[in-house]
């Protein structure tokens, strides 16, 4: 399993915009093939700073959403609204034994 952690810094007077867009997109990039969870996080101290915490079945069905046409299109609408650029990173869980 992939999980994809995207950090996202907004415009103050945007956050409401990229809300509305992530309210309209959520349900398209929940059942994306290979996608298991996603949900959006909140900074508690920057109230503009918003990350998505995702889980993929594998970096292919990560990297198929990544150039499908769904995401082409939420994320041209997304970055136009950040005051800073995105950070992301794809990470896998380590079990670590004792």
């Amino acid at each position: 399993m992939i999980i994809r952690i995207v950090k996202m810094t907004f415009e103050k007077e945007k956050v409401n915009d990229f809300l509305e867009l992530f309210d309209s997109s959520k349900l398209l990039i929940r059942n994306f093939e290979g996608c298991t969870h996603l949900q959006l996080l909140n900074d508690i101290d920057s109230p503009n700073i918003y990350f998505t915490y995702s889980y993929w079945q594998s970096i292919n069905d990560l990297e198929n959403y990544r150039n499908s046409e769904l995401f082409k299109s939420v994320w041209s609408r997304t970055k136009i609204l950040f005051s800073a650029k995105a950070e992301a990173w794809s990470v896998e869980q380590k079990i670590i034994l004792n």
